[in-house]
């Protein structure tokens, strides 16, 4: 069994993912008190990160976290989308 599932962004409700996002936000160190961009427009960035492939939702079956990851990330653990929970029994 895999330690990680690719959990589809589409099927969350929004304010989970908004929640997940700012997370990330936070943990990446991105500027959240500049005036000109805040934790909005954060979050607008970060889902079209997701639209376009560059980000996952990612659920850990050994910590049972949830979080996002960067496509960078998701490869350093030796992963390629589409591996997930179905690895062979």
């Amino acid at each position: 069994m895999s330690r990680f599932i690719d959990v589809p962004h589409a099927m969350l409700p929004a304010d989970t993912l908004d929640a997940l996002l700012e997370v990330f936000v936070t943990r990446q160190g991105y500027d959240t008190t500049d005036v000109v961009t805040d934790m909005h427009d954060w979050v607008r960035e970060l889902r079209r990160q997701l639209e376009r492939g560059e980000l996952l939702i990612v659920h850990d079956l050994q910590t049972e976290l949830t979080e996002v990851m960067t496509l960078t990330q998701w490869k350093s653990f030796g992963r390629q989308i589409g591996d997930d929970e179905e690895e062979g029994d």
